[in-house]
């Protein structure tokens, strides 16, 4: 049986993974999750760790190697950084440039097949760039869930913006 200080700790967590992860939706915690893991693990160590030599950075579809490579990597870091704190916090501002992000990454995956020589050509660049359209089209969508204005989402019906018209 477990003692009221071992039940109590086990609710503070489960708060607090309530509190962390509830106003989003699985995917969006996902992305922000992975946001997360790109600013705290993978971008530090891809900046202070990993040779130069072995530097790779892709940029609307364009490979940059060596120190083109590390010179923009600041700028990979700050963009996930951002996207860390705006899904945690959902920020206003998350909307549309989330969105917009994910839309150059699909052009990015999709100029990359095309131009690249281990590229897969136009049918490999259509099939890795559908998900990542469709994750930028959910995006876009979710507009209601960065905007401190609206309390319910469209699926529910009427919004604050809605009722203030009434």
């Amino acid at each position: 049986m477990q003692t009221d200080t071992e039940l109590s700790a086990l609710q503070r967590s489960k708060q607090l993974v309530s509190h962390i992860f509830g106003p989003r939706p699985i995917w969006m915690n996902a992305l922000m999750v992975f946001c997360a893991y790109m600013t705290f693990i993978y971008l530090p160590w891809d900046l202070f760790v990993k040779p130069v030599a072995e530097d790779q950075e892709v940029w609307f579809g364009i490979l940059l190697t060596g120190w083109a490579a590390k010179a923009t990597e600041p700028l990979h870091w700050a963009i996930y950084a951002a996207g860390t704190w705006g899904f945690w916090k959902m920020r206003s501002w998350m909307w549309p440039w989330a969105s917009l992000y994910v839309l150059q990454i699909a052009f990015s995956m999709f100029v990359w097949q095309f131009l690249h020589m281990r590229g897969n050509g136009i049918l490999g660049g259509l099939a890795i760039t559908a998900p990542f359209l469709l994750l930028s089209v959910a995006l876009w969508r979710t507009r209601w869930r960065f905007d401190p204005e609206t309390e319910a989402s469209p699926e529910q019906g009427e919004t604050s913006e809605n009722s203030a018209k009434d």
